[in-house]
């Protein structure tokens, strides 16, 4: 059997792994657990099931086992820290996550131009959606390209037969030249759905491209016309064509449930698509009044709109973890409302919900009521990565360890390039330290901090905790210094512990830490 995966042939007849023409020199257990991890890439293999594997009877140490592994991901330039095909998933095991081909009974010149073997025991299909090309003469109506984009994406994202990179990491594209291949690498997908879209006063036109990322091949191609009133039709057809190209053998019932949800006034959906990218990070102040007046719009246009909900939650979030001016008695007020209007709606919006229940939990109003919210986000949605990493803070402030990060690391796979990552990150350290595991909990704070050095005060206190409880003093005092510089009012008779964090352990945790690290009087 022969594996290809980006620029690299392993051949388990020959014992021999190759980049392009030149042989990689690699230990024999080393390769051996790279070809059992690629054997195995459907599913997570154990610690167990890796030691009979590679060692048989032999008695293994945890050092020896991530000697190998090292050894491996260096092969095939990865690294502990990358985890770009060889991720480790803490408590669980291990997987080999690249797109990988398998080559069987051929020569090497062959095998170099083979064609992607699907095998239906394999992992099930992925797809990124790429910002589509905005083709009209108005330059301005990028907004609109974008938020159509939005609605395929989380269209996709209902069918449960398929893996879908979220928005934040496949808009991460927009406005650069990109190969096709590298972007399959890069998110871990085999297709991508690329496309235009023109509108020209009422008529509208959409086209669509997917491609299978392995070989670059084009799987189809369509343009679909209609009238801006058609809007969520030509989305419906879009979505459609790209299930029945990716996944022929489904069942078509499961294809008409993944359908579009949404629905509603087209003007009230206009008025969303405006607000959308002033709520993605970084925003600013104005920007955010900006979108909530948007969102506000959409919600007056059409009261039943459920997306419109999730981005004023939004927008409240951002003014308060960001002090911007408000009023927080009126912002709790207006959360609540939209709260209670989402479940009179019966609302099964993935975004909406999930931000909504966070802000919910985080701003002390209803702990269990946010709880249950994110809850049906992920039922309504189990593509939605952001329900998995609001889903796993609410589990660590809880003092939760190995729950949260598996829904970290789930939320960080599915939207790999999401600069929001930086709170997952911090979230797994969290979930570390409360496991006792410190010295795991200081090197995820120190993978957040080279994500995202600029911290909300939220974020530096759960670090400056992680530091002490590794017993890395001087790094916890230069946050402690940093917080103090951007707060002047922090001291000890006035911090209280995170009241959104339940645990009264944990709570007593931060402050020792605050003090410790020389939070003053």
């Amino acid at each position: 059997m022969r594996y290809l995966f980006e620029d690299f042939l392993l051949d388990t007849d020959k014992r021999e792994l190759r980049r392009g023409s030149d042989v990689v020199s690699i230990a024999p257990q080393a390769f051996d657990l790279l070809v059992y991890l690629l054997h195995n890439r459907a599913h997570v293999t154990s610690k167990d099931d890796l030691i009979a594997a590679v060692w048989g009877r032999t008695v293994v140490t945890d050092a020896a086992i991530a000697t190998r592994l090292n050894a491996a991901r260096a092969a095939v330039g990865d690294s502990g820290d990358e985890q770009r095909l060889i991720r480790t998933l803490q408590r669980r095991g291990f997987r080999f996550v690249g797109v990988v081909r398998e080559i069987e009974g051929v020569d090497d010149a062959v095998a170099a131009n083979a064609a992607p073997i699907r095998s239906v025991s394999s992992a099930k299909p992925s797809i990124a959606v790429l910002p589509f090309q905005n083709i009209s003469n108005d330059p301005g109506q990028d907004y609109f390209a974008d938020g159509l984009v939005e609605d395929i994406i989380t269209a996709l994202s209902r069918f449960r037969s398929l893996f879908v990179i979220a928005r934040q990491s496949s808009f991460t594209y927009k406005g650069k030249t990109i190969d096709i291949k590298q972007v399959g690498r890069e998110l871990g997908v085999r297709y991508v759905l690329d496309g235009s879209v023109r509108r020209a006063g009422p008529r509208l036109r959409i086209t669509g491209r997917l491609i299978d990322a392995e070989t670059a091949e084009q799987i189809w191609a369509d343009r679909f016309d209609g009238t801006f009133a058609d809007m969520f039709d030509l989305q419906d057809k879009v979505t459609r064509q790209v299930i029945g190209s990716i996944a022929p053998e489904l069942d078509r019932a499961e294809i008409e449930r993944a359908g579009r949800r949404i629905g509603g006034n087209v003007d009230a959906v206009t008025a969303f698509y405006r607000g959308l990218p002033h709520i993605e990070f970084p925003t600013s102040a104005e920007n955010n009044e900006s979108a909530l007046r948007d969102f506000k719009h959409a919600i007056a246009l059409d009261p039943n709109f459920a997306p419109a909900y999730g981005g004023v939650a939004s927008c409240l979030g951002w003014r308060r973890a960001n002090k911007w001016p408000g009023d927080i008695a009126e912002d709790n007020t207006e959360l609540l409302r939209v709260a209670n209007q989402l479940k009179a709606m019966g609302a099964d919006d993935a975004q909406a919900l999930s931000v909504v229940g966070f802000n919910l939990f985080w701003f002390q109003l209803d702990y269990s009521g946010g709880a249950e919210l994110i809850e049906r986000a992920v039922r309504a949605n189990p593509n939605y990565a952001r329900a998995y990493n609001f889903r796993g803070l609410l589990c660590a402030w809880n003092g939760g360890s190995d729950e949260a990060i598996a829904d970290f690391e789930l939320a960080m796979m599915m939207s790999p390039r999401d600069p929001f990552n930086y709170n997952a990150m911090l979230g797994i350290a969290l979930a570390h330290h409360n496991a006792g595991r410190h010295t795991d909990a200081a090197d995820w704070t120190d993978r957040a901090l080279r994500a995202f050095p600029p911290f909300f005060l939220v974020g530096m206190g759960q670090a400056i905790l992680c530091y002490v409880g590794a017993g890395r003093m001087d790094d916890a005092r230069r946050l402690m210094a940093e917080c103090v510089s951007q707060a002047p009012g922090w001291r000890r008779s006035t911090v209280v512990p995170p009241p959104w964090v339940r645990s009264p352990q944990l709570r007593m945790e931060f402050m020792e830490a605050f003090i410790k690290a020389g939070l003053p009087d």
